[in-house]
């Protein structure tokens, strides 16, 4: 079958919940099953649920008030518990914690298999959260208003019925609410595409009219900032994924911030910060891709544009992120796909200063600071073979200090991380690193996973996995990290270079990754594999289709497959930005080239695949993964298995029982595949 457009036998397995196409999933997903169920695989399956279950994991934390919030699940509570605690009592031996809301308990009274999925608190307040909760682990939520002080639902509290929101609190009896108001009300890409004003009380319908988009932008979303003296409206139009416009809301009426529209932006206190995702003249001064740009928003309102340039890349350093501390501005680098942490201090000319405590060759993030009160950070640091941990430091007055790391899930000490380079197609050097025992033998009868993304800006970086310690690296695996381009490794412009017509670059730098590990006698074709999940799943979709000689067994999940109906189907819409629109004849003659679905021939040798995905999946949804796994399977290609949960949502399992046997089947299938 040639790359073109060809009549769509499997049109009927779009209908999600229809019962021929849950039929079909049912009966497939059994099938998968059975081919691997046994002692030993129930024996994975426990250990790695020891692994997800574990109490001795670093339970992460966020700062609201006094308290240190965290969310939990564990084998007695497999929905989860909200809880809190303080920090004296998490920096001790055994942290005592209060818990708000117990998820199942929750869903027993209620009926529902609920699945929490985050929570607002009231800013300067805490007496009060937005609570999200998800009826199958879906992105589309039912949002309740929930006490922290009596630690139930606020009986006629704000409640807003299962949609996909977007929500944020004004004050006690106000919020920002953008969700399906009825027809007309959400996008082409199933966000909301109104804000509007609801105060307690009144009736949802009543909610007043704040801005809306277009049904072809992407979303809309207001903001109230609470920062004392700074208090300010924000709207948020998301045009597409990376190309959105801020408004502040001046008396009422909306004041464009005028940066590019694929510029990213933060308002914070009097500033400005501004990162162009594409090289930005302005008054005669270039800003390179990638950097950022600070200026008084007021100032900037007015008309001037005299920034001061905080970070400028440089061919190995890319800014990973950056975080307000009440006083400090922390970013985090990567260099050559490694962190660095430093703190800007905007009252000493923006002068530089190195966070300690972060390992080389590892990861750090910040995962919460306090803006508007403290200079207090917490980081997260992790590494391929060093457990998580997580540090506490103050800026300006305490080092940071571990206050507490992960236990060791496998045996670690016999392993070795390196990082090679592979030169892509075009000449690009591409790196990637590899877990493998120290002092491997290259003879090339190593088993090894290949795994990557390589879209969406998003990076791949060194981080404790016990699940691939056990099921890959303790069974003497290789497990080699892909940094493709289409990524954020080495910022904006790292991931532009695979954007739409160039989107095969990505694909030809992960098969230069499987030759280079060839080449290098790590493995052979026949033992490597392949695996990917959701854009990652288009990845390994094509090395399925394209570079079917590279690998001996490929796993896709949750994956785009089907690029000439993506845009149709769940919120594929909002992916134009990535993809292109195969709507439009001219995008979809180079679309078409990595549209796997299009490219599977029969008669052509395939290596053995497992595409998994969940019918609760409102985001890329079960849908193109079922219609590959049937046109292969119709063509009488060998060893195409499909497995499908019925929740978990884009996450593919909703809880740790589902997500263990999920992981026990994708590495069994792997691990058997490969020694063959």
């Amino acid at each position: 079958m040639a790359a073109n457009d060809v009549t769509d036998e499997n049109l009927w397995l779009e209908d999600i919940h229809g019962s021929d196409a849950i039929a079909w999933a049912e009966e497939q997903s059994a099938r998968t099953i059975a081919k691997f169920e046994s002692s030993e695989f129930d024996s994975l399956a426990s250990r790695l649920l020891d692994v997800i279950d574990s109490d001795e994991r670093v339970p992460l934390v966020s700062k609201r008030g006094p308290h240190y919030y965290n969310f939990w699940r564990d084998r007695q509570h497999p929905r989860g518990l909200w809880r809190r605690t303080t920090l004296e009592s998490y920096r001790s031996s055994a942290i005592e914690w209060e818990v708000l809301l117990d998820v199942d308990a929750l869903g027993r009274a209620e009926g529902t298999e609920w699945v929490f999925s985050g929570a607002k608190l009231l800013p300067h307040d805490y007496s009060r959260a937005l609570v999200s909760l998800s009826p199958d682990g879906g992105d589309a939520v039912t949002v309740r208003e929930f006490s922290l002080d009596t630690l139930e639902f606020v009986a006629n509290g704000f409640v807003v019925p299962t949609a996909k929101s977007v929500f944020s609190w004004i004050d006690r009896n106000t919020i920002y609410l953008g969700t399906d108001f009825g027809p007309g009300s959400m996008t082409d890409s199933s966000y909301p595409r109104t804000v509007r004003r609801w105060r307690r009380g009144q009736s949802l319908e009543d909610a007043v009219l704040v801005h809306e988009v277009t049904a072809g932008d992407l979303e809309v979303v207001g903001i109230h900032q609470h920062t004392p003296g700074f208090e300010r409206d924000l709207v948020v139009e998301h045009l597409d994924f990376y190309r959105s416009r801020t408004l502040v809301l001046v008396d009422g009426s909306p004041v464009h911030i005028q940066v590019p529209d694929d510029a990213d932006l933060t308002v914070h206190r009097e500033w400005l910060l501004v990162q162009p995702r594409s090289d930005w003249t302005v008054d005669e001064t270039m800003y390179p891709t990638g950097a950022l740009l600070a200026i008084h928003l007021d100032d900037f309102l007015a008309g001037d544009r005299s920034f001061e340039v905080l970070f400028r890349p440089d061919e190995h350093t890319a800014l990973e992120d950056w975080v307000w501390t009440r006083n400090h501005l922390v970013l985090t680098l990567l260099s050559d796909v490694s962190s660095r942490l430093v703190a800007l201090n905007p009252l000493s000319r923006w002068a530089w200063r190195d966070i300690s405590g972060v390992p080389a060759h590892s990861t750090a993030r910040v995962i919460d600071t306090d803006p508007d009160h403290s200079d207090e950070y917490w980081v997260q640091t992790t590494g391929f073979t060093t457990p998580s941990s997580v540090l506490r430091g103050v800026l300006g007055t305490s080092e940071p200090e571990v206050v507490r790391s992960s236990p060791v899930f496998f045996d670690s000490d016999s392993l070795a991380v390196e990082q090679h380079w592979a030169v892509s197609a075009d000449g690009t050097p591409v790196p990637y690193f590899q877990v493998a025992a120290r002092g491997l033998i290259l003879d090339g009868s190593h088993p090894t996973l290949l795994s990557g993304y390589g879209g969406f800006q998003a990076s791949r970086l060194p981080e404790y996995n016990g699940i691939i310690g056990r099921a890959w690296l303790d069974r003497g695996g290789v497990f080699v990290l892909a940094n493709i381009r289409g990524g954020g490794e080495f910022g904006p412009a790292w991931h532009t270079a695979a954007l739409k017509a160039n989107r095969h670059r990505a694909f030809e730098d992960f098969a230069a990754i499987a030759r280079d590990l060839v080449a290098r006698g790590v493995t052979t074709a026949a033992r490597l594999g392949g695996e990917g999940r959701s854009n990652g799943g288009l990845l390994v979709g094509n090395m399925l289709t394209t570079y079917p000689e590279l690998f001996g067994a490929i796993v896709c999940g949750v994956p785009l497959l089907d690029m000439k109906r993506y845009t149709h189907l769940s919120a594929g819409a909002s992916w134009i930005a990535e993809y292109g629109d195969p709507d439009v004849a001219e995008e979809w003659e180079f679309i078409r080239t990595f549209s796997p679905y299009h490219l599977v021939r029969e008669g052509e040798q395939y290596p053995p695949v497992l595409f998994y995905a969940a019918t609760s999946d409102d985001r890329v949804g079960p849908v193109q993964a079922r219609k590959m796994a049937a046109r292969m399977q119709r063509m009488g290609i060998a060893d195409v298995l499909y497995f499908e949960n019925s929740d978990g949502g884009h996450g593919g399992a909703v809880d740790n029982t589902h997500s263990a046997r999920l992981f026990a089947l994708m590495y069994d299938f792997l691990w058997r595949r490969l020694n063959r």
